[in-house]
């Protein structure tokens, strides 16, 4: 088995070995994986935060130690950026950008420095500062990020850079936490979950005070939210059924 950190801002993970193949989330700076499969050109490898797997190019990738992956996973430190763009620096003369929930854990296994605003573990009463980062960020299915970002991605990144740990889609966020009977039990953090026409659960969005809820649609919104599911003022009508309300504990 052999393992790796993203050197770089973002990087794909896709479906396939394929640049052409859809992507399904993304590395960010930082993140650390197990390589399943080794090829000439790409990889299949296991995210080692969320167990998302897919490929990646060879170039885009830096292979470490098993032993310091092992003690990187063991620390319980965790710091990620705070600013929607921030830099890394091999050198005095090279500067590498990153992005807002890239992870400042590992520098010593790239040889970077960083100078810059980052946090530790700031908890759910810092849900929804974090999650207004990324107001109006395009939908991007598969993304991560302040530039394009899909509803768990909003929900993993917003729980992750405050220290608790959230799946990758909906429907596997969904089987987290515990679930609530009414929206009036429900705080500001907690997650309201939707489905389609089939009864699978497709979105997710961060419950806000007053009956508002912000999610990624279209663009990181902020809608109304009561028992049948979000309405969109804009377009005067629902826009997703509500399924059920967690409150995600860890």
């Amino acid at each position: 088995m052999q393992y790796g950190i993203c050197p770089l801002s973002i990087v794909p993970l896709r479906v396939g070995p394929d640049h052409t193949s859809e992507m399904t989330t993304q590395l960010l700076y930082g993140d650390l994986f197990k390589v399943l499969e080794r090829r000439k050109k790409w990889s299949k490898i296991r995210i080692a935060f969320d167990a998302s797997e897919g490929w990646i190019n060879n170039h885009q990738y830096q292979l470490i130690e098993e032993e310091n992956y092992h003690k990187a996973q063991e620390s319980k430190q965790c710091s990620f950026i705070t600013d929607l763009v921030a830099f890394v620096s091999p050198t005095e003369e090279v500067l590498i950008p990153i992005t807002l929930g890239a992870c400042l854990d590992h520098l010593n296994l790239l040889g970077h420095q960083f100078e810059g605003e980052s946090n530790h573990h700031t908890g759910k009463s810092n849900f929804i500062n974090t999650a207004l980062l990324y107001l109006n960020t395009p939908y991007l299915w598969g993304g991560k990020t302040p530039f394009g970002i899909d509803a768990g991605g909003l929900t993993q990144m917003v729980y992750k850079i405050n220290g608790h740990t959230l799946s990758r889609t909906p429907s596997q966020q969904a089987t987290q936490g515990e679930a609530l009977s009414f929206i009036e039990e429900s705080e500001a953090g907690d997650l309201a979950f939707f489905d389609n026409n089939e009864g699978i659960i497709d979105h997710v969005g961060i419950i806000m005070k007053d009956n508002y809820i912000i999610h990624a649609y279209g663009s990181v919104r902020i809608d109304r939210l009561d028992h049948t599911g979000i309405f969109n003022t804009e377009l005067n009508n629902y826009t997703h059924k509500l399924r059920v309300i967690k409150k995600i504990t860890s």
